[in-house]
């Protein structure tokens, strides 16, 4: 397949008036035409300001992009996100990659029908006019599940409930036909039965546009059905990153180990106890030095408190960030 997007070595940091934040500290992943991959990581892991980097959404100037590049090919000619300037990347937001926020309530404009927000995306990035734009909108909110969609194209969004603005906010993602959607945890706020039906619609709409999806969650629970790669971030950098089968069946980093052992399992009665990560992730106020996991691990050793892993192959597109070999039971040789 081809790649659509290569982010290598990104570097973000935050100035504030305590100092300087090193929230993403040498992030690289890549995205396959038609893919979906899932990002994983608790709270402060760095997920969402890794996409708000790449978009140019971080507040500024307190925040800023100190290293990196992220190539991406739109089809016709490869650009490097993190260089463009604001007119250029206007065309990329909502034309070329699309969005969907955590929270549709604030992220919706609360005086504008979800009508008038749908059509202006696409009378400024596909050059149609209003009545063309009112008809494709239509056509839009049927394909993501509004029902009665032409009267509900002049509601406002305190008229929908939790879903179906989560459902306006795919619409409002999808509506130019982009080349990649990111979902920013768009199920966080959600019941467990709208969840549900707001992952299928995706699952879909990824099969029938054929568009590549970049899922953001602190829920492995999710992307064991949804993602056919999984990328596992803490502290600001991925530590793992594996085809989701290989991530469950065969995890290698310790993180990844402790997340996954905190899983219920479904089905029958066990009396296995759920695993726990001790401790709380590291003071973002200090640039990294070596390896932020040891706090909290239990195979720490003495390198890990010396220097940063570098990414080391443990098997068929499969990366940890790691010098403990936890198959073996003993420090890498090598890595």
């Amino acid at each position: 397949m081809d790649v659509l997007l290569e982010v290598q070595d990104l570097v973000t940091k935050f100035d504030t008036f305590d100092g300087v934040v090193h929230a993403l500290n040498g992030v690289s992943f890549d995205l396959e035409d038609g893919e979906m991959m899932a990002i994983v990581g608790e709270s402060g892991s760095g997920k969402s300001v890794t996409m708000m980097s790449l978009l140019d959404l971080l507040p500024k100037p307190a925040a800023r992009i100190a290293a990196g590049t992220a190539l991406f090919n739109d089809g016709m000619q490869t650009v490097d996100l993190l260089k463009l300037p604001e007119s250029e990347m206007r065309e990329v937001r909502g034309g070329k990659i699309g969005m969907i926020f955590q929270d549709p309530l604030t992220s919706l404009n609360p005086v504008l029908t979800i009508g008038e927000q749908i059509t202006e995306s696409m009378m400024q990035h596909l050059m149609v006019n209003q009545s063309e734009a009112r008809e494709r909108t239509i056509r839009l909110l049927e394909q993501v599940g509004i029902p009665a969609a032409r009267h509900r194209y002049k509601n406002y969004p305190h008229q929908f409930s939790g879903g179906m603005r989560q459902r306006v906010m795919i619409a409002i993602a999808i509506a130019c036909d982009p080349k990649i959607l990111i979902a920013d945890e768009p199920t966080t706020a959600l019941d467990v039965t709208v969840q549900a039906q707001i992952v299928e619609l995706t699952k879909n709409l990824q099969a029938k546009l054929g568009i590549s999806v970049i899922w953001i969650t602190h829920d492995l629970g999710v992307v064991a059905g949804l993602a056919e790669r999984v990328l596992v971030m803490y502290a600001g950098r991925p530590i793992e990153k594996a085809l989701v089968d290989d991530l469950y069946e065969h995890p290698q980093h310790p993180y990844t180990i402790g997340l996954l052992g905190a899983l219920p399992k479904m089905g029958g009665v066990s009396d296995r106890r759920l695993a726990s990560i001790e401790g709380s992730p590291p003071d973002l106020y200090t640039e990294p030095t070596h390896c932020q996991f040891a706090w909290r691990c239990s195979f720490a050793f003495e390198r890990c408190w010396q220097e940063i892993p570098p990414d080391i192959n443990v098997g068929y597109q499969h990366q940890i960030a790691c010098f403990y070999d936890v198959d073996r039971g003993r420090p890498r040789e090598h890595g």
